[in-house]
């Protein structure tokens, strides 16, 4: 695939689902198909009603994938994610009933809400596109993209992740209240116009699964200069020195931003990763993998704010190569 034919593809996905989700700018947007492309799970953490499941939903359609959605509940199990087998006796033999985790996106709502059992039967499957069913190994169809969503008010009967598996997120995102009125009454616009409260149906594919398969691996061949390497290693080994920081990001967290960064570019239409494609993604790519001293989430600070503070007072570098010379990456 030529810069051009990514690059259009890239921005066709983006603007088809601007028809139905509206934002103040497509940054979020770029964001999300950035963790896609990186062949990673997103995990929207943000106020009731602003759309995560809906966002979801309509990036699963215009990609021209297979999505299914899982409801998290507290009575939720780990069978009724992963499937079981089922004995036939047509058959005299079992035979697997295969859960909604078969499929290419995987949207788990409110997954909070689930207890540890039944998230943990997710970590097998989110690290190594894989599930174990009774003994027996069964490999998941790639693409593979866990897109969760929970609340961060409603803390009544739910069940904080585990780091284990917050650190298989490539990404946390929050899409955030629109800022201007204008934005919110489209909102409203666009309601009138589709009849209906759920108009994922009616989106269009303007990519296959075989077309959103290439451009992961396009995203594979962007070249890194060793020197934006050091860049990555200094941001994450810095999480882990700062004095507000009990629980720095590890080298997943390291490999998540480099991956990141290499989705970036591609969609920039570039085939080397500049320092900027590292900035832009730093935060989501490491703040859910930092957990502060209680002393300083009690005086008010947030994940968010040190990495950014890191990211800034890092010497970005001032020289780098755009092409491939000899053992390089």
């Amino acid at each position: 695939m030529d810069t051009e034919q990514i690059q259009t593809q890239c921005r066709n996905i983006i603007k088809e689902i601007g028809k139905v989700f509206v934002t103040d700018d497509d940054t979020i947007l770029n964001k999300i198909l950035c963790g896609f492309l990186a062949g990673g799970h997103i995990l929207f953490e943000d106020n009731p009603g602003l759309g995560k499941t809906l966002l979801v939903k309509v990036f699963a359609r215009v990609t021209g994938c297979e999505w299914k959605r899982i409801q998290f509940t507290p009575d939720l199990m780990p069978s009724d994610i992963l499937g079981t087998k089922i004995w036939r006796s047509n058959t005299s033999s079992f035979e697997l009933e295969k859960g909604p985790i078969f499929t290419n996106f995987l949207l788990a709502d409110e997954i909070n809400r689930a207890m540890p059992k039944t998230q943990s039967a997710l970590l097998e499957a989110m690290e190594e596109r894989q599930v174990s069913i009774e003994g027996t190994t069964y490999i998941l169809k790639p693409p593979f993209t866990v897109m969760a969503t929970q609340n961060p008010i409603e803390m009544e009967g739910t069940y904080p992740l585990p780091e284990a598996q917050m650190d298989r997120f490539i990404m946390k995102l929050s899409l955030g209240y629109l800022d201007s009125t204008q934005k919110e009454c489209e909102v409203l616009k666009r309601r009138l116009e589709w009849r209906k409260d759920d108009p994922t149906n009616d989106v269009q594919h303007v990519v296959d699964m075989n077309q959103v398969l290439a451009l992961q691996a396009e995203a594979e061949k962007v070249f890194v200069d060793e020197n934006i390497l050091m860049y990555i290693t200094e941001i994450v080994r810095n999480t882990r020195t700062n004095n507000n920081v009990r629980l720095g990001a590890s080298p997943r967290g390291a490999l998540a931003l480099l991956k990141l960064a290499r989705a970036h570019a591609l969609i920039c239409g570039r085939d080397y990763v500049i320092p900027d494609d590292v900035k832009f993604l730093a935060v989501d790519a490491l703040a859910h993998r930092v957990i502060l001293h209680i002393e300083h989430i009690m005086e008010g600070r947030i994940p968010e704010a040190v990495v950014r503070s890191i990211v800034n007072k890092i010497d970005v570098p001032k020289s780098y190569t755009r092409e491939k010379v000899g053992g390089l990456i």
